[in-house]
């Protein structure tokens, strides 16, 4: 992932994105940088507008939004807890009557 964001940081600087330029990067955020790694990042982003590529992710829809609610409902859960697991108690009681006739 880091050698992807040394990518789209040299793009947001206007610099080229090209070997040395991750290679610096990376060195500067104290990543040993895998020569391969780098050479196959460049050869995936030969003939990519990157700018398009960022707007077409910016465009899809995330499903991260909706964690912040489901957070908010687990006070609620938290309440209702104590009634689940005697329900479930129970009904596991049921369940095993059933096995015995």
């Amino acid at each position: 992932m880091e050698y992807i964001y040394a990518a789209l940081l040299l793009h947001k600087a206007g610099k080229k994105v090209d070997e040395n330029g991750v290679k610096a990067v990376l060195t500067a955020a104290g990543v040993a940088a895998d020569e391969s790694r780098i050479k196959a990042l460049i050869a995936a982003l030969e003939g990519v507008n990157i700018e398009d590529a960022i707007k077409a992710a910016a465009a899809a829809p995330v499903a991260v939004a909706a964690a912040p609610a489901a957070a908010a409902a687990a006070p609620a859960k938290a309440e209702h807890k104590e009634e689940d697991k005697k329900a479930e108690e129970e009904s596991g009681m049921a369940g095993l009557g059933a096995l015995f006739g």
